[in-house]
């Protein structure tokens, strides 16, 4: 396809990936972000700040060129440190070795640092830009900036502005597109671990920390100036919910009952609770993720989930990739972004599922005998059969396997795994000529 003059809704990570992507192959783009320059005004703490980087999302930034100013500003998570009641700690790798970790970014210093990329490359970036009367027909909006408001007109429009995507909205509002939102019905809170004195990590500096309580849980994860940014997810009602910690005081008392090796951990506790929002959680279903040839849809805005795999941000920068290659590929632009959602659309929903799984493990299994002695075993199969039994998780955050796939052969090891570990408590009872059968009989080699 010719190269074509596009305009981006949002300069997040998506939005700004995007463009790098796009002007490196010689197309035109502009991108319009709401909310003021992050590099002048800081970010804002208590959303999320943390984010899981994975060999999927690593892969698309070495496609940008950016790897080698991105990987400087992450953390190495080797696995998941779980956190007892009583204080006692139990180290579960994610991988084989250290060839296969996830690495914590922080969201504010990589937007940064896309931005200054996108434009080194001469992206035009505005900010302050308020997007009014979007008409995806008549190919226009009014922008609302500091100047005062002025029409500007697009040929190709790509929505990149996140869960709350005006982009999506007026797909919806022009009967396009139709959209869904799940609650979950759990909302998180964000607090922070300072450094030591010494200015070391207070936990171990390469894992994700996890206090599993059954129905709910904290995390923590690392940042590379030796903090922790710890999440809490809880039941938005109910007897353990946010609506019965009423105070500073109340939040201190349950996490003295549930966390308490953590409270101590948390010198602000009383400020960073009153200060950092308390906000839900929820899944984004689209029918469609473009309106005729004139605007798609990538990102959050196209297919928002709940943060509990880490995939959100790796998941659209594949996005990003399929856009691109997409237009790449194909004569017309109509053709691209048909070709793009076919491609993506499947995928995110399987992420999206797999997410909404992954809530459920870390909060309530990660600490059951049933379930270690499972992945005892997984690892087990993984070395015996490497080219045909890989660790759903090791497709989705180790490999490039399409998310449908990790879905549905994940489906077929967990039910191998759960025949094979029934009635046993300990792995050496596991029939390994059955596994050896089991495994070759359901289970194809596996070639990303």
């Amino acid at each position: 396809m010719k190269a074509q003059r596009i305009h981006i809704i949002g300069a997040g990570l998506a939005g700004t990936l995007l463009a790098i992507l796009l002007v490196r192959r010689g197309h035109s783009v502009r991108v319009f972000e709401k909310r003021p320059d992050p590099r002048q005004t800081g970010y804002q703490g208590g959303r999320s700040i943390n984010l899981a980087l994975a060999f999927r999302g690593l892969h698309v930034l070495r496609q940008a060129g950016l790897d080698a100013a991105v990987m400087p500003q992450t953390v190495m998570m080797r696995g998941r440190m779980v956190h007892d009641v009583d204080g006692r700690q139990n180290f579960l790798r994610y991988g084989k070795d250290d060839s296969e970790v996830i690495w914590s970014v922080h969201r504010g210093r990589l937007n940064r640092a896309l931005i200054d990329a996108a434009e080194a490359l001469g992206v035009r970036i505005e900010f302050n830009a308020q997007i009014r009367d979007l008409d995806l027909d008549a190919g226009c909006f009014t922008l609302q900036d500091a100047d005062g408001g002025r029409v500007e007109r697009f040929e190709r429009l790509i929505g990149a502005d996140g869960a709350g995507s005006q982009v999506r909205q007026a797909m919806v509002a022009a009967g396009s597109v139709t959209a869904r939102t799940e609650s979950l019905g759990h909302h998180y809170k964000e607090l922070e671990i300072a450094p030591a004195d010494d200015g070391s990590f207070r936990l171990d500096g390469n894992s994700l920390h996890i206090w599993p309580r059954g129905g709910f849980m904290c995390i923590a994860l690392p940042n590379t100036e030796r903090t922790f940014t710890v999440t809490l997810f809880l039941p938005a009602s109910g007897e353990t919910g946010f609506d019965c910690i009423r105070s500073p005081q109340d939040a201190r008392a349950f996490f003295h009952a549930q966390f308490p090796d953590a409270l101590a951990l948390i010198a602000d506790f009383e400020q960073d609770w009153t200060q950092n929002p308390e906000s839900p959680l929820s899944t984004l279903y689209l029918d469609r993720w473009h309106h005729r040839d004139r605007a798609v849809l990538l990102g959050d805005a196209a297919h928002a989930m709940v943060p509990f795999h880490g995939q959100g941000m790796n998941c659209a920068f594949e996005d990003c990739l399929a856009l691109l290659e997409a237009v790449e590929a194909e004569a017309d632009w109509e053709t691209a972004i048909a070709r793009y959602q076919r491609e993506r659309q499947a995928n995110a929903a399987a992420i999206q599922a797999m997410a909404l799984e992954n809530y459920i493990e870390m909060r309530d299994r990660v600490d059951d005998a049933d379930f270690l002695l499972q992945r005892a075993l997984e690892r087990e199969l993984a070395a015996r059969h490497p080219e045909r039994f890989v660790p759903r998780y090791s497709m989705v955050s180790f490999r490039r396997t399409p998310y449908t796939v990790a879905l549905a052969r994940g489906s077929v090891q967990r039910d191998i795994l759960q025949t094979l570990c029934a009635g046993k408590s300990d792995i050496a009872q596991v029939d390994f000529a059955l596994a050896s059968e089991l495994v070759h009989r359901r289970l194809e080699p596996l070639h990303d």
